[in-house]
C-alpha cells in the first residue's frame, strides 16, 4: 500500500500569519495548479496547500473513485478520507503550520472530499467552503461540528448535482453542529463571480485577521 501521506502537492507559505491555511482541493481532471489562483483571491496571502488527488478515472486524476455519475465507491472514499487526513496532518510538521486552523476550498470531486473529511475526520478543518458539493455518505454516527464553519455553494441549474442534494448536506452538517452558510446561484455547475466574492467575504468574516 503506498504512503498514506504521498500526495503530490504544492506549497505556498503565505505572508499574512494570521489567516487560515487553505486546503484546495480540485475537481475531477484537475491539478494542484487549479485553485491556486482562487486561493490567492479569496485570503490574500494565505498559505496554501494544494495536492492532487491520487486516483485516476480515465486519465483524470480524482480524490476517490466512483461507480457512476454521482455514486460514489464508499470504501474507497473512506480508505481515500483517511488517506487525506493523514496528509494534512504530515503537512503541517512538514510546512511548519503548527496549530494554525486549515479551511478546506474544494470544487466538486474536491469539495465531495472535503464534506467526507468533515463528516469522518471531523478534527481536521476547523471551516471549508464546498463549491458545487453533495451528500457524499451518511456516517453511522454524526460528528460533533460545533465551532466548525461552513460555506455550501450550489448551482440552481446544476446538471449534475441536484439543488436538494446540496441543501441535504447543508441539513446534516447543521445537525451536526456546524454553522452553515447556504447560498444557491441561478447558474449550472460552474462558478460565477459573484459567488466567489460572496465565498471571500464569508472567509473574512468566519476568520478575521
Amino acid at each position: 500500500m503506498p504512503e498514506t501521506t504521498a500526495f503530490v502537492h504544492r506549497f505556498v507559505p503565505g505572508t499574512d500569519d494570521s489567516a487560515p491555511v487553505l486546503l484546495l482541493l480540485h475537481g475531477t481532471g484537475g491539478t494542484e495548479e487549479d485553485l491556486l489562483g482562487l486561493g490567492a483571491h479569496l485570503r490574500p496571502g494565505a498559505p496554501l496547500l494544494s495536492p492532487r488527488g491520487r486516483v485516476l478515472e480515465n486519465g483524470m486524476a480524482r480524490f476517490f473513485k466512483r461507480l457512476a455519475e454521482g455514486v460514489f465507491d464508499e470504501p474507497d472514499l473512506i480508505l481515500r478520507t483517511a488517506e487525506l487526513a493523514a496528509f494534512v496532518a504530515a503537512a503541517r510538521t512538514r510546512h511548519e503550520l503548527g496549530d494554525r486552523p486549515i479551511v478546506a476550498v474544494g470544487y466538486s470531486n474536491g469539495a465531495n472530499i472535503a464534506a467526507s473529511l468533515l463528516l469522518l475526520q471531523p478534527d481536521v478543518l476547523a471551516g471549508a467552503i464546498l463549491l458545487r458539493a453533495m451528500v457524499p455518505l451518511t456516517p453511522p454516527k454524526l460528528p460533533d461540528l460545533g465551532g466548525v464553519r461552513v460555506f455550501l455553494a450550489g448551482g440552481r441549474a446544476d446538471s449534475m448535482i441536484p439543488p436538494e442534494n446540496t441543501a441535504q448536506l447543508a441539513r446534516m452538517l447543521e445537525t451536526a453542529g456546524a454553522d452553515v452558510a447556504l447560498q444557491f446561484s441561478p447558474g449550472g455547475h460552474n462558478l460565477g463571480s459573484a459567488e466567489i466574492a460572496e465565498a471571500a467575504a464569508w472567509l473574512t468574516q468566519k476568520f478575521p485577521s
